[in-house]
């Protein structure tokens, strides 16, 4: 019965594949208790990724998709409640200024149970994209990954003031792309700083860290956030959670049992999941609480055996 906090679908984000209800499906098959739908946000004209350009898409057509995807996602929702929860979400973009009103806007437009506070843009540009995108922003912080690291760290620091996100994603996306992605981030002293302060600030305020499995299937050695960011956060009193930031049926629970692997030599004692059986503790989201798990209790359920 394990749980994802992040995931698309090629019906409502371009550079995904799969209808929203064949995600489900395909996540009730392998025996998911609970899912989230957290679609990405619209974005600004100027902020589209090429494929988003190459579709013709408007603003007003990203809003439009948005709220489509929330009808949708309610109507799942309902139809397959006997079989699995689903939770209904966004997941954030930080590009700009004028980002946050976007953000504070979808907030007051439609009722979710939570969403997930990432970071994708350094300098107004992607970084998880290609590497052609992660050149120019490298190029533009200064033409190194120290520099850009910094720049993206502080950037995700004013994203988690701003927000206070109960879920935060890939912590650590910025070293997909970089020169040597599986080092760590503290032989750069400026860099390891800024990580240990947006871990005590997420600390500080309830947020939980999302374990996101997607790293692996992007031929990463571990997850995000890595093994020493883990560690960190977790002598902090931090909370984890788990995601496969599936988009295509294929990737719903991708390398689930390499992520339980990786939780077990971290350390990690307890998986939070979100739930509305659970008394909240976000007046934005009065509907769903967090609720636990033990790790070795996770780890006998049937679904590693069934998904091998």
């Amino acid at each position: 019965m394990p749980y994802s906090h992040h995931s698309h679908s090629g019906q409502f984000c371009c550079h995904a594949k799969n209808t929203l209800e064949e995600m489900v499906q395909t996540a009730i098959a392998k025996g998911f208790h609970i899912y989230s739908l957290t679609e990405h946000m619209p974005r600004y004209k100027e902020d589209f990724y090429p494929e988003e350009q190459e579709a013709f898409y408007t603003e007003e057509g990203l809003v439009k998709l948005l709220d489509d995807f929330t009808v949708e996602a309610t109507r799942l929702r309902d139809t397959h409640s006997s079989k699995i929860r689903i939770l209904i979400g966004f997941e954030t973009e930080w590009i700009r200024p004028s980002t946050l009103p976007l953000i504070r806007n979808l907030l007051a437009k439609h009722t979710f149970d939570l969403f997930v506070g990432s970071v994708h843009h350094v300098h107004t540009i992607p970084i998880d994209f290609n590497k052609a995108t992660y050149e120019k922003a490298r190029g533009k912080a200064g033409g190194t990954d120290e520099r850009l690291f910094e720049d993206y760290f502080d950037s995700q620091y004013e994203m988690l003031q701003a927000l206070k996100p109960p879920v935060v994603g890939h912590l650590d996306v910025i070293r997909l792309l970089s020169d040597e992605p599986d080092t760590g981030f503290n032989r750069y002293k400026g860099v390891w700083e800024r990580i240990q302060r947006n871990l005590e600030y997420i600390s500080s305020y309830g947020g939980i860290l999302e374990l996101n499995s997607s790293a692996l299937r992007k031929g990463l050695a571990q997850p995000y956030p890595c093994l020493l960011i883990c560690q960190v956060f977790l002598r902090m009193g931090g909370r984890f959670t788990m995601s496969d930031d599936s988009h295509s049926t294929d990737q719903v629970g991708t390398n689930y049992g390499r992520l339980l692997d990786f939780i077990q030599m971290a350390g990690i004692e307890r998986i939070h999941y979100a739930d509305h059986d659970a008394q909240s503790q976000d007046s934005r989201f009065p509907r769903t609480g967090f609720s636990s798990i033990a790790v070795d209790e996770l780890a006998q359920l049937p679904f590693w055996t069934a998904n091998q």
